[in-house]
C-alpha cells in the first residue's frame, strides 16, 4: 500500500471548446451564452495548472478529448438546420474536459477486492454530456487496463442520473489507508434538476464492494442547487481529514456534519460562513470548485480560480484561512478562465485516483517532455476562436477532427481515434 499516491487526471481542453450554453442550472454557463470562445487558450490554461501540480506533487495525469463533432449522435438528432441551436451544437461539446463528471473512483484500500474501481458517469440529464461514457469508457480501460489494480464498471441504468466525481468526496488519515467516502445527491423539484440521484450513488458503493459502515449519504442543499451549484463540487471539497464546505452546502447540515464524523472521527470541518462569503458569491468565483491538495510538505493548498482573489469578500476570507492555523496553509491561484466562463473551475477540470502510478497506462500520465509536446500541438491545431455561427460548419470539423488525431499521434494513442 506503500506505492499507493493520489493522482489527479486532468482533462486537456478540446478544439471544438464553444459557449454554447447547454447546461441548465449552471450559471456561468448561461451568461456567456454565444460569445466567441477561445479553444487555445483554454487548453493552454488547463495544460499550465496541470504543470503547476506535476511540479509540486511530482505525479499528473491526463485524459483526453473525446471524438467531436460526435457525428452518430448528429445523425440520431436528424440535424438539417431548422433544429434549435442548442441540438445542433450538442454533438460539438467539448464538456468531456471536466473530468471530474469522467467517473466516481473507490480507491484499493475502500474495496472489497483490494482493486481499485471505476464506474463512467452515465451523465443522463445532459443531452450534451450523456453521449460523453462510452467514449470516456473506452479511455478508462485503456488507462487502466491492469485487472490486478483495477476494475472499470459500465454507468448505472440511465434511470439513474449519475455525475461522478462531482458529487462525491473521500476522507482519510492518508490516501494509501481505507478512508470513507461520502455520496452526495440532490432531491427533484426545485428550480434547477437535481442531476444526482440517490440511487446512482447507492448502486456504485455497492458495485464497488464499499464497507457500508464507511459510506455516508447526504443531500445537497436545495438552496445550493437552485443557487447554480449544479455539482456538490461548487459548494463543498475534502481531502484528507478536511472538509472545505460553504455553510450552505447541505440540508440539514447539522446532520450530515454528524453522519460523517461518526464514519470518519478524526474530520476536521472548515466551514465558510454565509455572512463572510454569500452562496452567489461562493458560486460566482468557484471558491470550492478548488483542488485541495496534500503537499509533500504535509500541509495542504487550495488550488483556486483568479476569480477568487479579484473577489474582494472571498480574498478577505482566503487571507484569513492562511492567516489562521488551520489545515489549509497555502491558497494558490490559477488561470483558468476560459472553462470558468462555461462553468468549471480547477476541481471540475480533474479526476482524483488513488493507485500506483506504476499500474497506469504510462501514456496517459504527464511528464515536462510530454508536457511540452502536448502544447506544440495545441499551438499549432486548436482554433484560435470559435464564434456561435461556427458550429456546424464542415470547415471548422475538418479542423476539430484534425487536432485532435495529432494530438493523438503525439502520444502515441491513435487507437482512441
Amino acid at each position: 500500500m506503500s506505492k499507493l499516491v493520489e493522482i489527479n487526471f486532468d482533462g486537456i481542453v478540446g478544439p471544438s471548446h464553444n459557449y454554447a450554453g447547454l447546461s441548465l442550472g449552471n450559471i456561468a454557463s448561461a451568461d456567456h451564452r454565444g460569445e466567441p470562445s477561445f479553444p487555445r487558450a483554454a487548453a493552454l490554461q488547463g495544460l499550465a495548472k496541470m504543470r503547476g501540480n506535476l511540479a509540486r506533487l511530482g505525479v499528473q495525469g491526463f485524459l483526453l478529448p473525446l471524438p467531436r463533432p460526435n457525428t452518430p449522435l448528429a445523425e440520431r438528432l436528424v440535424l438539417d438546420g431548422s433544429e434549435d441551436p442548442a441540438l445542433r451544437a450538442a454533438p460539438w461539446s467539448a464538456s468531456s474536459m471536466w473530468t471530474a463528471n469522467a467517473a466516481t473512483v473507490s480507491p484499493a484500500p475502500d474495496t472489497a477486492d483490494g482493486r481499485c474501481h471505476l464506474t463512467p458517469a452515465n451523465l443522463v440529464t445532459m443531452l450534451h454530456r450523456a453521449q460523453e461514457w462510452p467514449d470516456t469508457k473506452r479511455q478508462l480501460d485503456l488507462a487502466f487496463a491492469d485487472s490486478a489494480h483495477f476494475a472499470v464498471h459500465d454507468p448505472v441504468p440511465p434511470s439513474f442520473g449519475d455525475e461522478g466525481a462531482a458529487n462525491h468526496m473521500r476522507l482519510c488519515e492518508n490516501h494509501g489507508e481505507a478512508g470513507v467516502e461520502v455520496f452526495v445527491y440532490g432531491r427533484p423539484g426545485g428550480r434547477f434538476p437535481a442531476r444526482q440521484h440517490e440511487q446512482a450513488s447507492r448502486l456504485v458503493a455497492r458495485a464497488h464492494r464499499l464497507d457500508r459502515t464507511r459510506c455516508v449519504f447526504v443531500e445537497q442543499s436545495p438552496e445550493a442547487i437552485d443557487a447554480g451549484a449544479f455539482h456538490n463540487d461548487v459548494v463543498a471539497v475534502a481531502n484528507g481529514r478536511v472538509l472545505f464546505a460553504h455553510e450552505q452546502a447541505f440540508a440539514e447540515r447539522g446532520r450530515a456534519y454528524d453522519a460523517i464524523r461518526a464514519a470518519f472521527p478524526p474530520l476536521e470541518v472548515v466551514e465558510v460562513p454565509a455572512s463572510e462569503v454569500s452562496l452567489e458569491e461562493a458560486i460566482r468565483t468557484y471558491l470550492f470548485n478548488a483542488q485541495l491538495l496534500t503537499l509533500p510538505s504535509g500541509g495542504m493548498a487550495l488550488i483556486v480560480p483568479e476569480e477568487c482573489r479579484e473577489s474582494a469578500s472571498v480574498w478577505q476570507y482566503c487571507e484569513a484561512l492562511m492567516a489562521s492555523n488551520g489545515p489549509i496553509r497555502e491558497v494558490i491561484p490559477v488561470d483558468v478562465r476560459q472553462s470558468m466562463a462555461n462553468g468549471g473551475g480547477p476541481a471540475c477540470l480533474r479526476l482524483r485516483v488513488v493507485c500506483d502510478p506504476a499500474s497506469v497506462d504510462s501514456r496517459f500520465l504527464l511528464d515536462e517532455e510530454k508536457a511540452d509536446g502536448i502544447g506544440q500541438v495545441i499551438a499549432a491545431h486548436w482554433p484560435e476562436q470559435i464564434d456561435p455561427r461556427d458550429i456546424g460548419r464542415e470547415s471548422l470539423a475538418r479542423d476539430v477532427i484534425a487536432a485532435r488525431h495529432a494530438l493523438l499521434d503525439a502520444l502515441d494513442l491513435s487507437q482512441l481515434a
